[in-house]
């Protein structure tokens, strides 16, 4: 079994959506103590945005590529490979002016390419077979009655966006993340620990651990 765990807060360790990949990826490890991980850094090590390059490249066959356009098309086929190899995927994924980070959103676009993830005949997904976890955070509140309701563009989105390769995300999510450190949110610092612990817990109920199955 593999795992292929993706970061992309820039918070570095006062991140929500890194606390929460590293909890459900000590919990994938528990439950397959055989198995191998990849670890992906967008925020740390963030992906060229998509360009004229590497545009390009996918409309060129690969053995008329120049020099950059085979740099391009090689950076799809790792990030699809990555993929392709494991056998479920962590995304964490906070929430930045009410959208999706610029790394992930260069993440789906490199991986979103016509016979590497998906079909262009028949426009079938090729990647449908991981379990796809997504550990979202929001600073806010953004659900239905909300002030802000339909502010968070990141949930709504990804789904769509990797649709083409047949990913179909799980959403884990912990709000109001901003609570314990804005003075205004103070009187939600309750709504924001109930929140985390909800997340936390089905984080630890997404795998069963060894030791318990035996």
């Amino acid at each position: 079994m593999h795992l292929l765990h993706i970061d992309s807060s820039i918070q570095g360790e006062f991140s929500v959506s890194r606390r929460l990949t590293a909890r459900a990826a000590a919990a994938w490890r528990a439950a397959h103590p055989d198995g191998t991980v990849t670890y992906r850094d967008l925020g740390a090590e963030p992906l060229p945005h998509l360009d004229a390059v590497a545009a390009q490249a996918r409309m060129t066959p690969p053995d008329q590529h120049t020099p950059a356009q085979r740099e391009a098309w090689q950076l799809s086929e790792r990030l699809v490979d990555e993929v392709k190899q494991a056998d479920a995927v962590l995304l964490g994924l906070p929430l930045y002016n009410y959208g999706a980070p610029s790394s992930v959103k260069s993440w789906v676009d490199h991986l979103t390419v016509a016979g590497l993830s998906y079909d262009p005949t028949s426009q079938q997904g090729l990647l449908s077979h991981c379990n796809f976890i997504v550990l979202a955070s929001r600073g806010g509140g953004y659900g239905e009655g909300t002030p802000r309701n339909g502010w968070d563009h990141a949930e709504p989105w990804l789904p769509h966006g990797l649709s083409l390769t047949g990913m179909a995300p799980r959403f884990i999510t912990a709000e109001l993340t901003l609570a314990p450190v804005v003075p205004a949110m103070a009187e939600l610092v309750p709504l924001h620990e109930a929140s985390l612990a909800a997340a936390e817990k089905e984080i630890d109920n997404l795998w069963t651990p060894v030791a318990a199955q035996r």
